[in-house]
């Protein structure tokens, strides 16, 4: 059975390593939007193909995170003094691999794949 949370409210996403994320839930028009970033748009034209599934990853990580991120805690400047969330800061925090892969896995895929459940 597929059990559908119908909140509209953000909830608060744990990465690991301190940070969280305040989320939006991820849907379709946010995914659809997402689609609409020029970065995401670039790199799907890309007439010689060059954007390998890794770099679209990262590009389409990015692009939801900027729309659906609404606060942060636990990023900090290099005097552990804490930074405001920015688009800026948002994309350099998911350069950071296990910050992306926990973005990845928590949310995006966690949002994409239907998973059946069993009743115990």
């Amino acid at each position: 059975m597929l059990r559908l949370n119908l909140s509209t409210e953000p909830r608060w996403l744990d990465l690991g390593h301190g940070v969280r994320l305040l989320v939006e839930p991820l849907t379709t028009a946010i995914m659809l939007a997402a689609r609409s970033d020029p970065t995401i748009v670039a790199a799907a034209g890309d007439a010689d193909g060059s954007a390998s599934n890794d770099d679209l990853a990262r590009i389409v990580a990015k692009a939801v995170a900027r729309i659906v991120v609404k606060d942060w805690e636990g990023v900090g400047d290099e005097d552990g003094k804490p930074l405001p969330l920015t688009p800026e800061g948002l994309d350099a925090l998911l350069e950071l691999w296990p910050i992306f892969e926990a973005f990845q896995t928590k949310y995006i895929a966690g949002a994409l794949i239907l998973d059946a459940e069993k009743n115990a």
